[in-house]
């Protein structure tokens, strides 16, 4: 396993509430890529892989819309995939484009050529996505990485089933994911969805999801985050576990930075108002809003 003493010795301590970054999570890459070994690159690409998430999605839905520079895989390169599973042609290969996106291609594209009208689809395509993509990244092989993903899959889902028991909605209907979390969350009626023996985090979601300020909130669940990232990496100083966990860091703050408030309460406002209304759309806002 590389050891990467000098990388991580002369990063610069940063904590949440920075109201500057040190790097932008793009810059931070271009830094360390040259430094770490091929199967450490292939760690860090992962976490990127969410960018090119949105790229997906938008190739599908919303062709004209600009992609995501953190993302690396070009439209053409999306394009000449998605175009040789539609003609129902042997995909080209490109070690670029992990499988999980290929499978997500085939779904969307099985769907699409059914006639849903009129059916209601409570799971989006974005959730879908971020389905494969969890489960593709807690079959990494790094166990912190892997718990890393799984731990960002059980904070969704349960913000989510509380959202749901508030509004009287069916919470089975908005769960992803197929971990031992998810299949309690969708099974149990349970307060604590039959999960107070076996995660740890759970009576501090709940406290969160208390919260009605959506800044409060988002602001204690990377709290939360930042806590594990710290706790996960005591033993690991000079590790590929603590470069990654810089990088999620910066993740944090960079978002944190650039937020609009204004902006970020007239939103959870709107989503709110949608739930009480009944809105079909509200969880799905709603997990977009707290999908980081």
């Amino acid at each position: 396993m590389s050891k990467y003493y000098y990388l991580i010795a002369g990063l610069p301590n940063i904590a949440l509430d920075d109201s500057k970054m040190t790097y932008s999570v793009s810059e931070f890459r271009q830094e360390i890529e040259g430094q770490l070994s091929k199967a450490d690159r292939k760690l860090i690409d992962l976490f990127f892989l969410k960018y090119e998430n949105g790229n997906v999605v938008s190739h599908v839905k919303y062709p004209d819309r600009d992609s995501d520079s953190r993302g690396r895989i070009t439209y053409e390169e999306f394009n000449d995939l998605y175009k040789a599973l539609k003609d129902e042609e042997k995909p080209p290969k490109n070690e670029h484009i992990p499988p999980y996106i290929e499978e997500f291609f085939k779904l969307y594209l099985a769907e699409e050529a059914k006639d849903v009208k009129g059916e209601k689809v409570y799971i989006s395509w974005e959730d879908r996505l971020a389905a494969l993509y969890y489960d593709y990244a807690m079959n990494c092989g790094n166990k912190f990485v892997a718990d890393w993903f799984e731990l960002n899959l059980n904070i969704n889902n349960m913000l989510t089933a509380i959202t749901c028991r508030k509004y009287g909605l069916d919470k089975s209907d908005y769960i992803i994911g197929h971990n031992e979390v998810a299949e309690s969350i969708r099974t149990s009626n349970a307060r604590d969805f039959g999960l107070g023996d076996t995660v740890d985090y759970l009576p501090e979601v709940q406290r969160i999801a208390e919260e009605s300020d959506l800044m409060v909130r988002e602001k204690k669940v990377d709290l939360l985050k930042w806590k594990w990232l710290d706790e996960n990496t005591f033993f690991k100083t000079f590790d590929i576990e603590s470069v990654f966990a810089y990088l999620l860091k910066l993740e944090m703050i960079e978002r944190w930075v650039t937020l609009d408030k204004t902006t970020g309460e007239k939103t959870f406002r709107e989503i709110v108002g949608a739930m009480k209304n009944g809105s079909e759309n509200a969880l799905e806002e709603f997990k977009r809003n707290n999908n980081k």
